[in-house]
């Protein structure tokens, strides 16, 4: 496996008009004759890494970033609340894929990302197959609403103080997501960042086995504030799609070949939803890292960049 690339530097950027008010951020980097891909970040509302393109070889790949409605570099940003969230569903950031994919000249490219962004992923797979050559998901989540339930409440057996410290930050109340989600509304400042770093401690909490750390608390200041908006706005509506209806609509993706990478003792997302996934996807090899989490590690990046460096040089018909 080639050795790690340096911090990379965009050849192109800008911000393209995808309506409703709204700009996206997109960068492009590596080889502009080289094949397409499209990094798709995770979250909602994380915003693009700086590090991610360093996956991919500079000298074979085009890359593409970009950052979703509200968050990153794109504008306006979700901590401010006058920002209209009623125009930021997945539905809209598809479109805005493929807006990104005309302004840019691509036919179809190579879609890879992680959590919120391989359920993004799907969904713009399985509307748009024909765009699509091949597909590399570490850390595969779907957003249904069992997910979500899982996360903000089922996983808490294994973490009760924490939980209770999250359910007391939005006075005990019935739907926490929902409960956060309209305090990430309140015109208080301080109330929605109240709301946003009781939030990020449990979603730490839920990652702290894991040493990597507190990446989520990690966030500061309006990065935080968009973030958690989006988050809370997205999985308080089931991430705007009918609940399972990305793996069942899976046969759509017939023909694209996928790589799905997911660490057994993701606490967030546990294997199941990647291994439903990959049943129902006959394309696609599901890898299975015994130690590693929701972050991933050593292993799972191995596992990535194996697949993109097979997958630089296959010309799809």
């Amino acid at each position: 496996m080639r050795s790690e690339t340096p911090l990379p530097v965009p050849y192109e950027s800008g911000l393209l008009d995808v309506g409703d008010g709204n700009r996206v951020h997109y960068e492009v980097h590596g080889n502009p004759a080289g094949k397409p891909a499209l990094v798709v970040h995770g979250g909602p509302g994380s915003g693009s890494s700086p590090t991610a393109p360093r996956l991919f070889d500079p000298e074979k790949y085009r890359v593409v970033q970009f950052d979703q409605r509200g968050c990153g570099r794109s504008l306006p940003h979700a901590s401010d609340p006058a920002a209209d969230l009623s125009v930021n569903t997945t539905a809209h950031l598809v479109a805005d894929m493929e807006r990104l994919r005309v302004h840019l000249g691509v036919d179809r490219w190579l879609l890879y990302g992680g959590s919120w962004g391989s359920t993004l992923i799907l969904a713009y797979a399985e509307a748009h197959p024909e765009r699509v050559s091949e597909i590399v998901i570490r850390a595969v989540t779907t957003t249904r609403r069992s997910e979500t339930a899982w996360l903000y409440e089922g996983v808490a057996r294994y973490f009760p103080e924490a939980h209770e410290r999250f359910r007391a930050g939005v006075d005990h109340a019935e739907d926490l997501v929902g409960a956060y989600a309209a305090r990430m509304n309140h015109p208080d400042r301080a109330v929605r960042e109240k709301a946003a770093a009781d939030w990020c401690a449990w979603e730490d909490a839920v990652l702290s086995g894991e040493g990597m750390g507190t990446p989520y608390t990690d966030r500061v200041d309006d990065t935080r504030l968009g973030f958690v908006r989006i988050c809370s706005h997205y999985f308080a509506h089931g991430a705007f799609l009918e609940e399972g209806a990305l793996i069942r609509d899976a046969h759509r993706l017939a023909g694209i070949p996928g790589v799905l990478v997911h660490g057994r003792a993701d606490m967030g997302g546990p294997l199941v939803t990647a291994w439903e996934l990959a049943r129902a996807w006959p394309d696609a090899e599901l890898h299975v890292v015994e130690q590693a989490g929701h972050l991933g590690g050593d292993e799972t990046r191995r596992l990535v960049v194996e697949a993109l460096e097979r997958f630089a040089d296959r010309r799809a018909g």
